[in-house]
């Protein structure tokens, strides 16, 4: 009892938690004896078995099962082959298990601190059965397989709720760095590797409680983590389960559509099989059954799975991806898991090991995760209410442990190359916080930071940070100056602008920064000057990060502005297009403004945005008709928007208040012991506005009162693809004067570039739709296949280009309405999409354009910085 207590205690899995203020004197030294007494039996009882298991060769057999007979206690071999196990005194039977080798049971008596027992594995020796070949000639591995698909529901329902223990240990290595990646050179120290190339860049390890309910309750408990130099460790226990009909393998980029399990209820229309033979293991014949995708392209495993005779259960698994299956990211991902017995007629996963390879842009690394599973308990009548919104929970002082904790929950041995890696990466953080305070750390700081070149001011980029000491750390200023070739901007208006764009960040408390970015921008061809400052204050404290965030902004002076103010055409399309094309999209007018603003995001990560505008707006006319190429046949179009010349624009003033909610239903959240991260729902945004032109205030003018209401979500449907779409509705409650700057824009295109998918039409005039219309309603819907068809075409399937179809349309009333249907493709050259639109308006001839843009793995990453 002593013993198991000790390792309760040592595990965190029991805490006092009552009233500290109830307890007195007398009791807090009888409980401390208690445990002083506790901890003093554990160690002088403390034992450990340890040794190597290897094949018949004497070579070591990495991430072997390790396990005492009829429990799930247990662990797993390293890399070397090496485990130990931590046991009190007694009798037990050690088991140890590996793919392709025969299991053995060995008998061990602790009784001393430490004891070795080695295991040398003998490879299965596989039996063809006798099987009656039909005349079609079928494997008698599909009668197998057939089997357990008929199971595969049972055991996937089988366990209504468990919870278990998680122990993870992540490692990743570089075996190469090229000297450059797009013509700049790569630090190699940086990085952590050495002047060759080669180096540990990530090693953690976390010790995460498991609790799950069917269908798909499920909840993680962070006990502790760690990472090597400092840090979140991974605690995320990779829970892959081949009973899933589509097995998710690790994230969903690495493969949006999921994978289809060798037992899936239509597996045999994706897979062939072959029985390699049979063996028995603890009276149990296990079929050894090869797993072979029927075509390439397609989201499937190859490899071998292991199914048990009668009760056909997966035994163990030895799969791989690739990128010949849709595998993303990554070149290969193997997935092993052994199941194992954990009460009567109830398997669950031992452990599983998952190897990744990446040999990408001259990185060459390799990795492996391994997941040692225990402490099974498939009875654990969680109380109503245990799932709550908290998906992944941190304890208090999960990242407060220190090496002996470790030593005595690590299930598996550390090798040399991470304890050395622990010790340097550990050594170099702490005297990296033991000199934080220094004067000569300051000195150090400053010293470190790189020159800035020439070609940074021009184009690159300038950053200078500003270090001083505050309280017991070291903060720092920070000044930004964007490229000045970039700053520089184009169109028919201002002709050349020079600009000029600084951002100098505060941080004003520790807690809170201050962002204060200046704008200055002269034209060249009209002579004006526009200057205005943007400031933003963000409130970055512990009570904040737990509760909910506030960010201000304010902001004034003298800008132009597109009469869009979702500014539908960016500078670099507009550019193009005026100087090479003749056509100038961009329509401007001129403000002097002052704007407040507050936001409000909750910690359920809903938005609250209350602002309001004041403007003095001034018409400007083309004042340039510049172009590479002279053109004569072709005209630049007036500053006003032509679409809307009946309406007038003239000198004025106004005043704009603008209010929005923005809320998403069943958010889940990671809890760390000072906030909440909201991590995402399986429900739609919901967004609401309102809009209110104020007249007779400062001379303003407008007067309006305009309102919004919009849902949009992403639907992943796993092998037939994602479904994305954004739904609006609005209108002008009141329209008694409403300026063409707080019309109801749709944002058109075009030009041959798109950004905004699902907030755009790809091939309407930015300002022919322009409506003040007491209601409208605007759909966007687009259904990227993933796969799902361009895999069946030969030769193309290995592009990997993917199919995205959809449509677009509003509608105002029967003489303003409009609709496009697009088809395209995607990941191309995993980050460009293209599509052909066709686009109807009533009384009109049908449009038919390109449009480009960024979709597929590696652009959706650059549209989601974008935004």
């Amino acid at each position: 009892m002593l013993i198991k207590a000790v390792k309760l205690l040592v595990k965190r899995r029991i805490r006092y938690t009552g009233n500290p203020l109830a307890v007195t004197f007398g009791n807090m030294m009888k409980y401390l004896s208690t445990l002083l007494c506790i901890l003093i039996s554990g160690y002088c009882q403390a034992n450990v078995v340890n040794g190597r298991v290897t094949d018949d060769k004497d070579q070591p057999l990495p991430f072997a099962t390790i396990f005492i007979k009829g429990t799930t206690t247990g662990t797993t071999t390293n890399a070397a082959g090496q485990y130990h196990l931590d046991l009190p005194p007694g009798q037990y039977t050690i088991v140890c298990q590996y793919i392709g080798f025969r299991r053995t049971e060995l008998p061990v008596n602790v009784n001393a601190p430490t004891q070795t027992l080695d295991f040398r594995l003998q490879p299965v020796n596989m039996q063809i059965r006798e099987v009656v070949v039909k005349a079609a000639g079928e494997d008698p591995a599909y009668a197998i397989i057939r089997q357990a698909i008929r199971k595969r529901q049972f055991y996937h329902d089988q366990v209504k709720e468990y919870t278990c223990m998680s122990y993870i240990k992540g490692t990743i290595g570089l075996q190469n760095v090229p000297e450059k990646l797009l013509g700049k050179k790569i630090d190699k120290a940086d990085m952590g590797v050495d002047s060759t190339g080669k180096g540990m860049v990530f090693l953690s390890e976390s010790m995460t409680k498991i609790s799950a309910r069917q269908p798909d309750k499920i909840k993680l408990e962070v006990i502790s983590s760690r990472k090597s130099g400092g840090g979140f460790g991974l605690s995320f226990p990779a829970i892959i389960s081949f009973y899933d009909n589509n097995v998710t393998a690790v994230i969903t980029q690495m493969g949006p559509r999921g994978y289809i399990s060798p037992i899936a209820e239509n597996a045999l229309a994706f897979y062939k099989y072959q029985l390699e033979g049979t063996f028995v293991e603890d009276g149990k014949t296990v079929n050894k059954i090869k797993v072979i995708p029927r075509r390439k392209q397609e989201p499937l495993f190859f490899g071998d799975i292991f199914i048990t005779d009668g009760d056909w259960r997966i035994h163990s698994t030895d799969l791989f991806l690739t990128s010949d299956y849709q595998l993303e990211l990554m070149d290969s991902l193997e997935i092993r898991q052994t199941h194992v017995p954990v009460t009567e007629g109830v398997w669950r996963v031992k452990d599983q090991v998952l190897r990744i390879a990446f040999n990408k842009f001259g990185f060459r690394m390799g990795g492996s995760f391994v997941n040692v599973y225990s402490d099974y308990n498939v009875h654990p009548n969680l109380p109503a209410g245990f799932f709550d919104n908290v998906f992944l929970k941190y304890d208090t002082a999960f990242d407060k442990q220190q090496h002996a904790y470790w030593d005595s929950i690590r299930p598996v041995p550390l090798e040399p190359a991470e304890v050395k890696d622990y010790h340097e990466k550990d050594s170099a953080a702490q005297a990296d916080r033991d000199s934080a305070m220094s004067k000569y750390r300051l000195a150090s700081l400053q010293k470190k930071q790189k020159p800035v070149k020439v070609m940074d001011l021009l184009w690159g980029g300038a950053t200078h940070k500003y270090y001083f000491r505050r309280d017991s750390a070291i903060n720092f200023h920070q000044l930004y100056i964007k490229g000045l070739l970039k700053s520089l901007k184009y169109n028919t208006v201002e002709g050349l602008a020079l600009a000029l764009e600084p951002e100098f960040t505060i941080n004003t408390s520790g807690e809170s920064n201050l962002r204060i970015k200046p704008f200055v921008r002269y034209g060249l061809s009209n002579s004006h000057l526009n200057a205005y400052t943007e400031i933003n204050f963000q409130n970055t404290s512990k009570i904040s990060k737990r509760y909910g965030r506030n960010d201000w902004k304010l902001a004034g002076g003298k800008r132009i502005s597109q009469f869009n103010q979702d500014n539908p055409i960016d500078n670099i399309a507009n550019e193009f297009y005026t100087l090479f094309l003749k056509e100038n999209y961009m329509k401007l007018y001129e403000n002097w403004f002052g704007n407040l603003q507050y936001s409000r995001t909750f910690q359920t990560n809903d938005r609250l945005t209350v602002g309001v505008n004041y403007e003095s707006r001034i018409p400007v006319e083309n004042t340039t008709d510049f172009v590479f190429f002279r053109n004569d046949r072709k005209a630049f179009t007036p500053n006003h928007p032509q679409e809307l010349a009946g309406v007038p624009f003239e000198k004025h003033q106004a005043l704009v208040a603008d209010v929005s909610f923005t809320y998403q239903p069943g958010q889940q959240f990671i809890e760390l012991p000072d906030r909440k991260i909201p991590l995402g729902s399986k429900y739609p945004t919901f967004k609401i506005s309102y809009s209110k032109g104020i007249p007779n205030v400062a001379n303003s003018i407008v007067d309006f009162d305009k309102w919004n209401f919009s849902v949009q979500d992403n639907m992943n449907f796993k092998l037939l693809g994602e479904f994305r779409y954004h739904i609006g509705v609005g209108g002008f409650l009141n329209d008694k004067n409403v300026q063409i700057p707080d019309y109801q824009h749709f944002n058109g295109n075009q030009t041959f570039y798109n950004m905004k998918y699902l907030n755009s039409f790809q091939l309407a005039p930015y300002y022919q739709y322009s409506t003040t219309a007491s209601f409208y309603t605007t759909a966007n819907v687009e259904h990227h296949f993933n796969g799902l068809l361009t895999n069946k075409i030969p030769l193309f399937n290995r592009l990997k280009w993917n199919l995205v179809a959809g449509a677009n349309a509003f509608y105002v009333n029967s003489d303003n309405n409009y609709v496009e249907v697009f088809g395209g493709l995607e990941n191309i050259f995993k980050m460009i999409r293209v599509d052909v639109v066709a686009g109807y308006q009533s009384k009109q001839d049908t449009r038919i354009g390109v449009r480009v843009g960024f979709g597929g793995i590696l652009g959706n990453v650059v549209k989601f910085n974008s935004r």
